[in-house]
């Protein structure tokens, strides 16, 4: 029931007495925001490690794991010079203000003022100037915690926009971690395509001497060239690929393509370092993005009970000394000072529903930010269910696609043995070739894939984020 409905039914005695005990309950509120409560499982799903086995902490500086300085220098560059993070920046310093600004509400307001001003009465008296100036000193206590809720709101945003920087600083080094590792697969498969080239090329010129010895048809002969002008066709797409890729990397990297050259590297993809241990109530210390969705949450709480406040008076302790006179000589004698002192005391005794509307409103901003905490927290555990499966399955396929590779390999040879004995067609060569360098690229694509899915489990597990002091 609003304070209006509850006075309204008592007796004006028993209002009176009531009514102290009423401002203190409602300047006396929780200042917390009640946890929302959530159902967590006592592990991941897919999970392999030890389940009851403490969590590892996860480096700060999680990339360090894949032991490449290029990505070391390329994460550090993200994190010094992307212009989002600048903006995720400069949001938060706008919070800090408005921290400084709530503050600031509950100290005294002191103000100076001077003016002259030229009066007329009757034609007795006639015009004459008024010399006036003078000190306003007010303050408003904080007797129903207004000023302490506000504060509260605002050191909240601050502590979110604090944590969103970190969350935009995690997912933009994600975002470069994934591309790099897709640039450096495509580097891989330009080399493999460099590698195919030379086996394809000797392939077409042994076709073509047997073809001049008369041992093989001149089908076999355009066959083999066709192969080898495909693969050479195919390496314009990859290199478009590695383009675009080192374009991304740049704009994530703060600079142009010209400023920040990825330059192609041969060599091996890195290994998958170990899954780390995690249960989903550390996930909620670990990600800045939840931590950032709580401390919403805490200024919604807060905005809310500083707009049930709204219903009790305000009270405003005011003092002035100053000075009038019609000349300004005169002005600072003393019998031309003039001084106030006295509280004051304001209610708004009918507003139409204003105030009932306005706390249904922080009300169902407050209900809001719990569903999106809520909602964030099913997301982490989600994405983070997502990496642990795609590692799982990954970590096998690339077993099998291995074996696969060496399969396919045995074959390539013992084919091409059998066609440079004469006793096959250039057909079967191809088919052999073409499945070769297929199994070569997919076990390429699947090391990215297991490494993409390692960044994206570490993203999910907060990347080692700690929260500001």
């Amino acid at each position: 029931m609003p304070p209006s409905s509850l006075f309204a039914s008592m007796s004006p005695r028993l209002a009176l007495a009531a009514l102290p005990l009423f401002l203190a309950a409602c300047a006396s509120g929780t200042r917390e925001a009640p946890a929302p409560r959530i159902e967590l499982p006592p592990g991941f799903h897919h999970a392999n490690a030890d389940r009851s086995a403490p969590a590892a902490p996860i480096d700060p500086e999680w990339w360090r794991a894949y032991g490449d300085p290029e990505l070391d220098a390329l994460l550090r560059r993200v994190a010094e010079s992307n212009p989002e993070l600048a903006r995720a920046e400069a949001r938060w310093r706008q919070a800090l203000s408005q921290v400084d600004a709530a503050r600031a509400l509950a100290l005294p307001q002191l103000g100076a003022g001077a003016s002259v001003t030229r009066r007329g009465g009757g034609a007795s008296t006639g015009a004459r100037r008024l010399y006036d100036a003078g000190l306003d000193l007010s303050w408003a206590p904080d007797l129903w915690g207004r000023a302490a809720r506000s504060r509260e709101a605002a050191a909240a945003d601050a502590d979110a926009q604090a944590a969103l920087l970190d969350a935009a600083r995690l997912a933009l080094q994600l975002a470069a971690a994934q591309g790099y590792v897709r640039l450096r697969a495509l580097d891989a498969q330009l080399a493999l395509q460099a590698e195919a080239e030379v086996a394809y090329t000797r392939s077409l010129q042994i076709t073509r001497l047997q073809y001049e010895a008369g041992l093989v048809a001149r089908a076999d002969v355009i066959q083999a060239d066709t192969q080898l002008q495909s693969l050479r066709t195919q390496a314009f797409t990859l290199q478009r690929q590695r383009a675009l890729e080192a374009n991304a990397l740049a704009l994530l990297a703060g600079a142009t393509p010209t400023d920040f050259p990825v330059a192609a590297r041969e060599g091996a993809l890195p290994a998958v370092p170990p899954v780390p241990a995690a249960l989903p109530a550390e996930l909620l210390r670990r990600r800045p993005d939840l931590a950032a969705a709580g401390r919403q949450l805490a200024a919604a709480h807060a905005r809310l009970g500083l707009a049930q406040t709204a219903w009790l008076p305000d009270l405003t302790l005011s003092a002035s000394a100053g000075w009038q006179s019609t000349g300004f000589a005169r002005l600072l004698d003393a019998p031309s000072r003039v001084w106030s002192l006295g509280p004051r005391l304001a209610a708004t005794l009918f507003d139409g529903g204003a105030r009932r509307a306005n706390e249904a409103l922080f009300g169902a901003a407050y209900d809001e930010q719990a569903a999106a905490w809520r909602a964030g927290v099913l997301a982490a555990v989600r994405e983070t269910e997502d990496a642990l499966a795609q590692l799982a399955t990954l970590a096998e396929q690339e077993r099998q696609q291995a074996r696969l590779v060496e399969l396919a390999s045995e074959n390539e040879r013992v084919v091409g043995y059998r066609y440079e004995a004469g006793e096959i067609s250039f057909l079967e060569v191809a088919t052999a070739q073409n499945l070769a360098l297929s199994a070569r690229r997919a076990a390429l694509d699947v090391r990215a894939q297991r490494l993409a899915a390692s960044m994206a489990l570490v993203a999910a597990l907060g990347g080692g984020w700690q929260p500001m002091p």
